[in-house]
């Protein structure tokens, strides 16, 4: 007898099934990892604005939530000289929290008009600064210059921005003396070794009397009233 073959039918149906399923699964996931940040908290700056983190990170757009990693956020902010550091938090409702630590600009050189930082870098811009910066006016000699931004860094910043300029003028007696004009109108001697000495000026203001003078913290503590 002839031998019988018989045919497999193809299971059209329970295969179409499949591929569908599939093909959802992977479009799912495709519209689920497109979705888009939905709020950006950005603080701690003071020398860049919410609009400059979110150029420099890419966000202006606010991309993927989830293709976006916080260590390609922290990258790009870190680039910039005035970041110091950068914290990325994530938390529901696909919001992204952005801390930034800006380094302090402790005084502007007059010879070239670049900013001074607290790290030595110093930096060529026009970025508007949101607090007053003083202003170094003339040449400090390289054996001092370390030891001046050491002091600078030693001065609080409340006070740092009283100072509108400074001067190296130095004597017979003392190398390491300076000029500080603050924007009140008075001025006040230090030496490196005390240039600390100037954080107390906010409590010897009041015993000022609102006179104008000079401020001796160089050698000794006196206040010269202006004639």
């Amino acid at each position: 007898m002839p031998k019988v073959i018989k045919k497999k039918k193809l299971k059209i149906i329970p295969f179409f099934l499949f591929v569908l399923v599939i093909a959802g699964i992977i479009f799912g996931v495709d519209v689920f990892l497109d979705t888009r940040i939905q709020n950006i908290i950005i603080g701690g700056n003071e020398i860049l604005s919410d609009q400059q983190i979110l150029e420099l990170a890419s966000l202006t757009d606010y991309p993927s939530f989830y293709k976006t990693t916080d260590g390609s956020i922290e990258d790009k902010l870190l680039e910039n000289p005035f970041v110091e550091k950068v914290s990325v938090k994530r938390s529901f409702y696909h919001v992204v929290t952005i801390h930034i630590t800006e380094h302090q600009v402790l005084f502007k050189k007059e010879s070239d008009g670049k900013l001074v930082l607290d790290n030595k870098e110093e930096i060529a811009t026009d970025q508007v600064i949101s607090y007053c910066i003083p202003r170094l006016i003339n040449y400090v000699p390289n054996t001092k210059y370390d030891q001046f931004i050491k002091g600078m860094l030693e001065i609080n910043a409340d006070v740092r921005e009283k100072i509108s300029e400074i001067s190296y003028v130095p004597n017979d007696y003392d190398k390491d003396r300076f000029l500080l004009y603050m924007d009140d109108g008075n001025s006040v001697y230090l030496t490196l070794t005390k240039f600390n000495m100037i954080n107390y000026y906010n409590e010897v203001l009041p015993q000022l009397g609102g006179k104008k003078g000079i401020l001796y913290l160089d050698s000794g503590n006196h206040f010269k009233i202006m004639e």
